[in-house]
């Protein structure tokens, strides 16, 4: 590590999310710095890192890890292709912050959560409400038994995406509904519910043979209580981005708990009445900078790391299942066409 104590983070893909997961928290941090880019295509990497003021430019991804400069990598590549670069990450000494769905299936991510056990480096996905303080408090309400006994959690994460020939489409780079939209509802029902849910049932619309463009899927959790995930790319259901949780003594509602800086609502009931709870403004992304880089420097614990993940990913899989569907599998190959790091 650097004597300023600064986590010198470069980004594999110069996908269009890079600037506002990282690109921008980055410099408002005092110890964090993005000083390197690679892509599939140099030009697209070169173009990115002028833009967004990056002093180096790498030929390749095996560039990138290869680089002493480098203390961490930022992994926002197509979901097929996120276990591949966090093993070379891993093997390569270096911290990662991988975007969700940290894996293609729960096998991938069971093998990369042995790889990170012991390895003393920071493995974290990329779950960025989970820290925002609006998640804090509502684990911290239900926690609490302001609630009473949960009887049942909702969560979804619906918007449109029709330019189908989108990445998220595409089974061969572990595309579906329930991989990209889903994997926010999965993990808020999992959040809010406090514990793990099996499957019950799940309904996919579908794309194509193998790709859901829209997934319903019920819960239940080890205590009693019941659950339900909506998520979509393309449905009646445009755009629904909220979170319910009902317990025998009252209820939260919350309108937009993945980027609650843009705007939210948090509606309280319980046996004393009703009010309604406000929270910053600043991005969940700087939120989880702040985690990532404390984790980096500090060895602080993270609410994303592998095992959290691994859990996850096993609920998406039996979604799948559930519906009838085979679960999404590594990509083979790193053949995506170049710019097609992510969406």
């Amino acid at each position: 590590m650097t004597e300023a104590r600064r986590v010198r983070i470069g980004i594999l893909g110069a996908a269009r999310i890079a600037p506002a997961a990282l690109v921008a928290p980055a410099r408002e941090h005092a110890e964090a710095e993005v000083t390197a880019v690679a892509a599939r295509d140099p030009l697209r990497a070169r173009q990115f890192a002028e833009k967004y003021r990056i002093p180096v430019v790498h030929d390749g991804y095996e560039a990138m890890l290869a680089d002493p400069d480098i203390d961490a990598v930022y992994i926002p590549l197509p979901n097929g292709l996120h276990g591949r670069w966090t093993r070379a990450a891993l093997a390569a000494g270096k911290h990662v912050l991988c975007e969700k769905p940290f894996a293609a299936d729960a096998a991938e991510a069971r093998e990369i959560a042995r790889l990170a056990q012991g390895s003393g480096l920071v493995v974290m996905e990329a779950f960025h409400y989970r820290y925002h303080p609006l998640t804090r408090r509502v684990e911290e309400i239900v926690a609490g038994g302001e609630l009473g006994t949960l009887s049942h959690v909702e969560t979804a994460m619906c918007f449109p995406l029709p330019r189908f020939r989108d990445i998220r489409y595409d089974y061969g780079l572990a595309g579906g509904a329930t991989m990209d939209a889903g994997c926010y509802a999965v993990h808020m029902a999992r959040v809010y519910g406090a514990e793990q849910p099996e499957v019950v049932s799940a309904r996919a619309l579908l794309r194509g043979p193998l790709i859901d463009r829209a997934m319903t899927a019920e819960l239940r959790f080890p205590s009693g209580h019941t659950g339900l995930i909506r998520c979509s790319m393309w449905s009646q259901d445009l755009l629904r981005l909220s979170a319910r949780i009902i317990g025998d003594r009252g209820e939260i509602r919350i309108l937009n708990p993945v980027m609650p800086q843009m705007f939210h609502r948090v509606s309280i009931r319980t046996e004393h009445g009703r009010r309604t709870e406000r929270f910053p403004r600043r991005s969940t992304y700087a939120y989880q900078l702040d985690a990532f880089v404390s984790a980096v420097l500090d060895g602080t614990p993270v609410d994303t790391p592998p095992e959290d993940s691994v859990a996850t990913m096993t609920v998406i899989d039996a979604i799948y299942r559930a519906a009838g569907l085979p679960p999404r599998r590594p990509t083979a190959v790193a053949t995506t066409e170049p710019g097609a790091d992510l969406p």
